[in-house]
């Protein structure tokens, strides 16, 4: 049974950093993609951005584009979201996602498993 665990959320300041994590488990997940995406209180589940297992390649949305960074590693299956110069806008539930077999999953139907989301807070 696959399992995906966000930790990392939290209370942060404008411009300050978070790290978000996604456990995954269950299977072999090359040739999955990974997926982050958020949801605000009152809107629509968002694509933030995906890494390709096998490759390592990715995709980012334009809002976190030179902020936010998609990373995984293979020994702990552990996808990781770095986040650096945080605004209040990016304040949202954070999702980790994983799908296969759809060459550019930016759309939240497109993922077959979801963890149960993380808080991420910015405020002064």
């Amino acid at each position: 049974q696959v399992q995906l665990v966000e930790s990392g959320g939290g209370l942060v300041q404008p411009g300050g950093s978070l790290r978000l994590s996604c456990a995954a488990s269950g299977r072999t997940f090359n040739g999955y993609t990974m997926g982050w995406f958020r949801q605000a209180p009152g809107k629509e589940r968002e694509f933030v951005v995906f890494i390709r297992w096998s490759s390592g390649s990715t995709a980012y949305t334009e809002s976190v584009k030179g902020r936010f960074t998609i990373s995984r590693d293979n020994a702990k299956n552990t996808v990781y979201l770095q986040m650096n110069n945080l605004k209040p806008e990016d304040s949202a539930v954070y999702y980790c996602a994983a799908t296969s077999g759809i060459f550019y999953p930016n759309q939240a139907r497109e993922y077959e498993y979801w963890g149960q989301g993380t808080q991420v807070t910015v405020s002064s």
